[in-house]
C-alpha cells in the first residue's frame, strides 16, 4: 500500500513538472501611492504581450499597449475622454515605428479621423470622414516639413473629389480648383492673395479642360476686369473693365 502511494506521488510530480509555465499578470504601483495602476500580461515564455495603464490613477484602464516578439510595440489604445471606451488607436510597423493613427473625434465609436505616416514616422496625410459614412470626405496632405500642401474634398459625399486646394509657405491658401459639373475634372479655379482674399477666378465654360473666362479682383476683393475667349480658340477676344 505504501509503495502504491509513493508511485502515485511520483506520477503526480511528473505530470505537474511536464505542464508548461502558465501566463502571469504583474501588478504594478508605478507612483507608489498604494494602488495598482499598471497590469503587465506575460506569456508562458516570459514575453510581455500587453500592458494596461491607469494613467490618471482613477482606478480605470485608459491606455492599453499590445506587443509582439521581444516587446515590439504593435498597437496602442487610448480612452481620451475617460468614458470607459477606447477612442484613439495607434498602429506600429517595421519594428515599432508609428504607421497609422485612428481617432473617434466625436467620441461616438466612429473612427472618422485617420493619420498616416511614412517609414520615417513623418505625417503624410490625414483622412477625415465628416459625415460618418465610413468614407473619407476630406484628405489633407503634408510635406516632409509637416507643412500642409494640399487638401482634396468630396463636398457632396458622392465618393468623388470635387475640390482641390493648394497651399504655399506656412499653410497659406494659394489656389483652389472646383469640379462643378461632376465629371471629375476641374472647371473653375480661384487664386488668392496672401491675406486669402480672391485675386483671380478662371472658368472653363464649355468643359474642354481649358479656361475661357478670367475674372480679376483688386486687393479689396472687388472685380475690376473680366476677360473672355468667346470662340474657345485659346485667345482673349473681349475685355470688360469695371
Amino acid at each position: 500500500m505504501r509503495i502504491r502511494n509513493i508511485l502515485v506521488m511520483i506520477i503526480l510530480v511528473l505530470l505537474v513538472s511536464a505542464l508548461p509555465c502558465m501566463a502571469v499578470v504583474n501588478e504594478v504601483d508605478s507612483n507608489f501611492d498604494g494602488k495598482i495602476d499598471q497590469w503587465q500580461y506575460v506569456d508562458a515564455q516570459g514575453k510581455v504581450e500587453k500592458i494596461e495603464h491607469d494613467g490618471d490613477y482613477d482606478g480605470k484602464v485608459d491606455q492599453v499597449e499590445y506587443f509582439k516578439g521581444e516587446k515590439i510595440l504593435e498597437h496602442v489604445e487610448f480612452d481620451r475622454n475617460k468614458d470607459g471606451k477606447m477612442d484613439h488607436l495607434q498602429y506600429y510597423e517595421n519594428g515599432g515605428k508609428l504607421s497609422r493613427v485612428e481617432k473617434s473625434s466625436k467620441f461616438n465609436d466612429i473612427y472618422d479621423w485617420k493619420e498616416f505616416f511614412n517609414n520615417s514616422e513623418k505625417l503624410t496625410h490625414i483622412a477625415i470622414d465628416e459625415n460618418g459614412d465610413g468614407k473619407a470626405d476630406t484628405t489633407q496632405f503634408y510635406d516632409s516639413s509637416d507643412k500642409l500642401v494640399r487638401i482634396e474634398t468630396d463636398s457632396n459625399h458622392n465618393g468623388k473629389i470635387d475640390r482641390w486646394s493648394h497651399f504655399r509657405g506656412d499653410s497659406i491658401l494659394d489656389r483652389t480648383a472646383f469640379d462643378t459639373n461632376g465629371n471629375g475634372k476641374p472647371d473653375q479655379w480661384q487664386f488668392y492673395h496672401d491675406d486669402q482674399s480672391l485675386k483671380k477666378a478662371d472658368y472653363d465654360t464649355n468643359s474642354d479642360g481649358k479656361a475661357d473666362r478670367w475674372e480679376h479682383f483688386d486687393s479689396s476683393g472687388k472685380l475690376v476686369k473680366t476677360e473672355l475667349d468667346r470662340n474657345f480658340d485659346g485667345k482673349i477676344d473681349l475685355t470688360q473693365k469695371k
